[in-house]
C-alpha cells in the first residue's frame, strides 16, 4: 500500500506538472485578482540593537492562495486529501520584508508547499529578519519602542494580487500570533502590543504601484530597565552622592574636597561614555540617563567651585582681608540660628580698633622677622638692658625706707621715677602685644567660622538640587509608559 501511494502521488505531481509555468500568476483573466494571505507568528524576539536600530526576530510567516492548475479529483488518485510539492516548483506571490536592514529580502528556507485538491496553497517557511525600527531614545532606559515589520509583493501590484490578513473561525487575524510552547520571551523587552494591518497607500500612489498595498505587522515593546539600574544608575547614584558629603569635611579641607569631587567627576564621565555606545548616534534627542549623568557632572563640577570658594575664606587673616560689619553679622550671627549651627559665643571687651591698610607692609615685615629671627634671641635680645632694673628700683625705694623720713622716701621715689616708668611702659606693652595677638587670632577664628557657614548653605542648596533633580528626572521616566492601546483613538485591542 505504501508503494502505491507514493506513485499515486508521483503520478499526480506529474499530471499537476505537466505544462505548468510557475513564472505565470495563477488567473484565469487577465483582470482577475489573487488573493493572498497572510499570518505572522513570532518564535522569538532575538534583539533590538539601538545603536544599529535593527530589530532581529525568528518567525514563521503563513501564506495562502488558490492556484485552479493544481485542482485534481481525489477519487482519481486514491483519495490523496493533500499533496506536498517543492517551492521552487509552484507559483509564489513574491511577498518580502520591505523595510529590512541587510538586503535578505527572502525567507530562510523554502520548504515544501501544502496542496489541497480544490488548488488551495498553504505555505509556511520559517525566516530570520533583520528590519530596521526607529529607536526613540528619549526617555532611554526607561523607553518603549515601536517597531514594524512591512511586508508587499515584490513583483506584484494591486491590479494583480491583493493582500489580506488570514481569517480563522470567521475571524480576522490582525495580530502576531505566538506560539506559548515555542515562543522564548526576550530577558530584555516585553511585548505590550503586536497589532497586524492592512495599509493602503492611496494618497501616494496608484493600484499600479506596488507600495500602494502593504501588510504591517507592529511590535511596540517596553524595555525592562532592572539591567541598566542596577548597573548603571545605581552606582552613579551612590558615587554622586559621595560628592555631596564632601561639605561634611573641615572648612580648610578643600584640597581632600577638590580631590574627592573631581574623582567623582570622572567616574561620571566613564558612566557616560558606556551609555554613549549604547544609544544611536544621534542629535534629534539627548537619553533620560545621559540628561541626568549631564546634571551630576554639573552638580559634581559646582561644589568643586564652592570647595575652592570655601578654601579662599577661610585661609584668610586680618593682615589681608577686614571682615565687614555686615558680614560678620550675617554669616556669624543671622545664618547660624537658621541652619542650626552652634558658634561659640563673643566676649564682651574693647572695640576692635580699625586696622589701616598702611599698616600692612610694617605687619608683613615683622611677619619676616618673626620667621627668620631665632626664638632665643627674640626673648633675650633686651636683656642686658633690663640686667639689673628691678634691683636698681628696690635699691632707691630701700635706702628711703630705711632713713624712715617721708621726704628721704619721697626723694627715693623721685630718683626711682624712671625705671619705675619703664617697668610699666614694659608691662603695657606685653599687655597691648598680646591683646593683639589675641584679637588676630580671633578674626582668623572668624573666617573659617564664615567658610563653615558657607560650606553649611551650599551643602543644604546642593543636597535639595541633587536629590529634586534625581526625583524629577526619573519621576518623568515612571510615566513613559507603553500606551494602552495600539493606536490612539482606535478602542480596538488587536488581540485574539
Amino acid at each position: 500500500p505504501g508503494v502505491g501511494c507514493r506513485n499515486q502521488e508521483e503520478k499526480l505531481l506529474q499530471d499537476l506538472m505537466i505544462n505548468y509555468n510557475r513564472h505565470l500568476r495563477p488567473a484565469l483573466r487577465a483582470d482577475q485578482i489573487i488573493d493572498v494571505t497572510l499570518k505572522l507568528t513570532l518564535t522569538n524576539l532575538i534583539s533590538l540593537n539601538e545603536r544599529e536600530e535593527t530589530l532581529t526576530t525568528n518567525v514563521w510567516i503563513e501564506m495562502q492562495w488558490s492556484d485552479y492548475r493544481l485542482r485534481w479529483d481525489p477519487k482519481k488518485y486514491d483519495d490523496i486529501q493533500l499533496l506536498r510539492v517543492p517551492s521552487t516548483m509552484v507559483w509564489l506571490p513574491d511577498i518580502v520584508l520591505e523595510n529590512n536592514i541587510d538586503g535578505t529580502f527572502e525567507i530562510t528556507l523554502y520548504t515544501n508547499v501544502l496542496v489541497s485538491p480544490d488548488g488551495s496553497i498553504y505555505w509556511l517557511p520559517p525566516a530570520i529578519y533583520r528590519s530596521a525600527c526607529a529607536i526613540h531614545v528619549t526617555y532611554f532606559p526607561f523607553d518603549w519602542q515601536n517597531c514594524t515589520m512591512v511586508f508587499q509583493s515584490q513583483t506584484y501590484s494591486a491590479n494583480e494580487i491583493n493582500l489580506l490578513l488570514t481569517v480563522e473561525e470567521d475571524q480576522t487575524v490582525e495580530w502576531i500570533s505566538i506560539d506559548p510552547e515555542a515562543f522564548t520571551e526576550n530577558g530584555e523587552w516585553a511585548i505590550k502590543h503586536r497589532p497586524a494591518r492592512k495599509i493602503v497607500n492611496s494618497e501616494r500612489f496608484t493600484p499600479d504601484d506596488i507600495q500602494y498595498q502593504q501588510v504591517i505587522f507592529y511590535l511596540i515593546i517596553q524595555r525592562k530597565p532592572l539591567f541598566y539600574i542596577i548597573n548603571i544608575i545605581v552606582p552613579c547614584v551612590l558615587i554622586s552622592a559621595m560628592a555631596v558629603l564632601v561639605y561634611f569635611l573641615p572648612a580648610k579641607a578643600g584640597g581632600q574636597k577638590c580631590t574627592v569631587s573631581i574623582n567623582v567627576l570622572l567616574a561620571q564621565t566613564v558612566f557616560l561614555f558606556l551609555i554613549a555606545q549604547k544609544v544611536p548616534e544621534t542629535s534629534q534627542a539627548v537619553p533620560l540617563i545621559g540628561k541626568y549623568l549631564t546634571f551630576l557632572m554639573v552638580v559634581t563640577v559646582v561644589i568643586v567651585v564652592n570647595a575652592v570658594i570655601v578654601l579662599n575664606v577661610s585661609l584668610r587673616t586680618p593682615n589681608t582681608h577686614s571682615m565687614s560689619q555686615r558680614v560678620r553679622q550675617v554669616c556669624l550671627h543671622l545664618l547660624p540660628r537658621y541652619l542650626g549651627m552652634h558658634m561659640p559665643e563673643e566676649t564682651p571687651g574693647p572695640p576692635r580698633a580699625t586696622r589701616r591698610r598702611s599698616s600692612l607692609g610694617l605687619m608683613v615685615k615683622a611677619d619676616e622677622y618673626m620667621l627668620w629671627k631665632a626664638r632665643t634671641e627674640l626673648l633675650f635680645e633686651k636683656q642686658k638692658e633690663r640686667d639689673g632694673l628691678m634691683k636698681t628700683v628696690l635699691e632707691k625705694i630701700g635706702h628711703g625706707l630705711e632713713s624712715g623720713n617721708p621726704q628721704d622716701f619721697c626723694q627715693s621715689l623721685e630718683e626711682a621715677g624712671p625705671e619705675i616708668r619703664a617697668c610699666v611702659d614694659a608691662c603695657n606693652h606685653i599687655a597691648n602685644a598680646t591683646r593683639e595677638q589675641n584679637d588676630f587670632s580671633s578674626e582668623s577664628e572668624e573666617w573659617i567660622l564664615v567658610g563653615r557657614v558657607i560650606d553649611r548653605v551650599c551643602f543644604f542648596i546642593m543636597a535639595s538640587l541633587f536629590l529634586c533633580g534625581t526625583v524629577g528626572i526619573f519621576l518623568m521616566a515612571h510615566f513613559n509608559q507603553a500606551p494602552a492601546l495600539p493606536f490612539p483613538g482606535d478602542p480596538k485591542q488587536y488581540l485574539p
